[in-house]
């Protein structure tokens, strides 16, 4: 056996650990951390390592698949594939119109660095502006929010240099963990513990005692749903006892007083009855997080898949601003940003403006917003009729049947489309229904860079890989897709680095340079500086502008009426979805797995021994309460569908709450196979009754439920209640 070693970097899951991967010819034999990494320091999720089972799977596809008229697949090459998807898609667009043609591209896709880029530069060559992505069903609010509030150029806080941290719904020991300052998934244990010796404060907001609640100061281990409540809570008492920053909020904030209005209502009493806390710790909690000096506090998929979620990301962003949580003149910032072009870093306000300015959808008056439009209103952009209506969808490294919001709604939508191609290397519960089935590569099979890590990683840090291993049959990298395809539409693909040429089939590494064109480190230097952190390249904070006049709006009047609703809820979620007092008296809310990225995961078999289902994590007084053990299954029903859940008892699990993986289960309405793939909780959720209107948001997390067993555990002999 001759094993060669090569280095690379995890594209399994978002955080882009350093790898060493040993290769015995085209197989993979080992995967490990890289020790000497300056950064990561040999840290690995579990999720990478899984690349020999990835790679060697048996249920990986090879080979592109057609439907057949009787609905089964047949095998056929990527030329004959591309010819027919593309005749296809001219006979669409000259019957319905550019706009007839959509692509979504869902987290997978994001785990390549031209994947996206190129999807975006298909639908502008095309003129097309049915361009979708996962960011509009999880986290749209952070792409909106900071343009209503006004945007501090210089960005807030890093995590390596804070002496306090709130985090309200994420969990980076098991997910990494986006922007504004908190915590990455780069050896995040070790990383915390370090905090920690260093005397930071961390409170942590959720409803579960999460890996990451372990170690904080102060947990609000609130009800689901109620983060906007306890974010006015945490604001109130900051303006009451005058501890926010009155320098930097009379320079820089042009409506506080209207602000100390609108939460007056969010007392503490109240607060602590209605998120069902202890007043003083809500008190303890604002206190410490406005004592500082430095640090921030950052939400995650929990509250903004909640009810609320603009409001949410909007009080979150007030608190660091009024705060002035911001990185000032002379500071430097945690991240390099080498792949992007220089821009200034001024310590100034970009002043406020609309969020959704772009191509306007055909439902409930929403708009595009970032160049994306929203993915919640994707399926009825399908099923309803008129000029505009969606006929062809290309989904890249996406699963919507089990990811949109309304399983129901998102199946009769895959089943009326004229064209329906899905590129994945796995026969997913979304390409069962395509069309075409296109096979991508696998990481190790194409070049890559850190695409969003580079503007979060705790330090400036570059890395990049070429590939390792020769593409596996007839597989096509994502942009290679979108590249042959336009190529027989006679269409360009702009990308910032200009067209892409037409006549010879660029490499990877030509669509790299042409996706990242410009980038502040030259992408020769980004290819010979691998692992390597550069202190000397931190990005320093400008002076401002003295021209600059803009100041942030922390009291928008829409989301202040906003809040006032809030305040008359019984809860959010109740309200929203229509159930009365106690109907629906649990809440299902969203959380990350170790072991899964979304639906990717549970085939690999060592990943497997984690379990194979979704459990639905319960407290286990509630578990015993319904007169059942760990195993039994339940029907979780929702105001609008219901599906089945294997119960597990989680002690950290507050009582009344399920805590359930989102992304899990088959096509399926039911779920018979719920032990062996778990069941889908998008089926709980609508998307025409409480959505967010500026961004699209249904409810998906802290969703009213109510619980009735189904069966008992294997082996359970006590009688079980009707």
């Amino acid at each position: 056996m001759t094993v060669t070693t090569h280095h690379t970097f995890c594209r399994i899951c978002h955080a882009s650990c350093p790898m060493e991967v040993d290769v015995d010819g085209t197989r993979v034999v080992a995967v490990r951390g890289v020790m000497d990494d300056p950064l990561f320091e040999g840290y690995t999720c579990i999720k990478g390592r899984q690349y020999p089972d990835q790679m060697a799977s048996p249920d990986r596809l090879l080979r592109p698949l057609r439907r057949r008229p009787d609905g089964t697949f047949e095998e056929t090459t990527s030329a004959e594939a591309f010819d027919e998807i593309a005749a296809e898609l001219r006979r669409i667009i000259d019957t319905y119109g550019p706009r007839a043609v959509a692509s979504y591209t869902g987290t997978g896709g994001y785990q390549n660095s031209v994947a996206v880029p190129m999807a975006r530069a298909f639908h502008q060559g095309l003129d097309s502006p049915s361009f979708y992505t996962s960011v509009t069903i999880d986290q749209p609010a952070k792409s909106t929010a900071p343009f209503r509030v006004g945007i501090w150029e210089a960005g807030y806080h890093n995590f390596s240099d804070a002496d306090v941290s709130l985090a309200i719904g994420y969990n980076p020991m098991v997910s990494s963990y986006g922007p504004v300052g908190g915590l990455q998934g780069t050896n995040p244990f070790v990383v915390m513990r370090r905090k920690k010796a260093e005397g930071m404060k961390l409170i942590v907001v959720d409803p579960r005692r999460t890996e990451l609640a372990s170690f904080a100061d102060i947990h609000l281990q609130i009800r689901p749903g109620e983060d906007p409540t306890l974010l006015a809570g945490l604001l109130h008492v900051i303006l009451r006892e005058d501890l926010h920053d009155h320098e930097f909020c009379e320079q820089w904030v042009a409506d506080l007083d209207e602000l100390r209005a609108a939460v007056e209502p969010y007392d503490p009493a109240y607060v602590a009855e209605r998120c069902d806390i202890a007043a003083a710790d809500l008190e303890a909690a604002a206190r410490m997080f406005a004592a500082g000096p430095r640090g921030t506090a950052g939400t995650g998929t929990g509250p903004n898949m909640a009810p609320h979620p603009s409001l949410t990301e909007h009080l979150t962003i007030v608190l660091n601003t009024i705060c002035g949580r911001v990185n000032r003149e002379g500071d430097r910032l945690e991240s390099g940003w080498f792949l992007y072009p220089e821009t200034p870093k001024r310590a100034q306000v970009i002043a406020p403006r609309p969020p959704a300015t772009g191509a306007p959808s055909r439902l409930r008056g929403l708009r595009a917003y970032r160049g994306e439009m929203p993915t919640t209103a994707l399926a009825e952009e399908i099923l309803t009729p008129g000029e505009g209506r969606v006929r062809a969808l290309i989904v890249s490294g996406g699963n919507p049947v089990v990811a949109w919001p309304d399983q129901a709604l998102t199946l009769r939508a895959m089943q009326d489309l004229e064209l329906l191609v899905v590129i994945d290397h796995r026969m997913s519960a979304t390409a069962e229904h395509a069309h075409y089935v296109v096979p991508c590569t696998l990481s190790l099979e194409r070049a890559d860079v850190p695409h969003l890590m580079d503007r979060w990683f705790r330090a400036p840090y570059t890395n990049y890989t070429e590939a390792v291993l020769p593409k596996a049959g007839d597989v096509s990298n994502e942009w290679e897709v979108f590249w042959e395809l336009a190529r027989r539409l006679g269409s360009p693909i702009p990308l910032p680095g200009g067209e892409v040429p037409m006549d010879a089939k660029p490499s990877d590494d030509d669509i790299i340079d042409l996706a990242y064109a410009g980038s502040r480190m030259p992408l020769d230097e980004v290819r010979a500086k691998q692992r390597q952190v550069h202190p000397e390249l931190a990005m320093v904070v400008q002076p401002a502008d003295p021209e600059c006049t803009a100041r942030f709006t922390v009291a928008p009047a829409d989301l202040m009426a906003e809040l006032a609703e809030v305040r008359t809820e019984r809860t959010g979620a109740d309200v929203l979805l229509g159930s009365a007092d106690g109907e629906y008296p649990f809440r299902l809310v969203s959380r990350r797995l170790k072991y899964a990225l979304n639906s990717l995961g549970p085939e690999y078999p060592k990943l497997a021994e984690k379990g194979t289902t979704n459990s639905a994590y319960m407290h286990p007084d509630d578990v015993a309460e319904l007169g059942i053990t760990d195993g039994a299954i339940i029907e979780i029903r929702s105001p609008r569908a219901a599906l089945w859940g294997v119960v597990e008892s989680a002690p950290d699990v507050r009582r009344g709450v399920i805590s359930m993986a989102h992304s899990w289960g088959g096509s399926s309405l039911t779920d018979e196979k719920v032990r062996d793939i778990g069941a889908p909780t998008n089926r709980l959720s609508v998307t025409d009754e409480g959505y967010d209107p500026v961004t699209g948001m249904v409810v998906q997390s802290a969703i009213p439920v109510r619980v009735s067993v189904v069966e008992p555990a294997p082996g359970e002999r006590e009688e079980v209640p009707a």
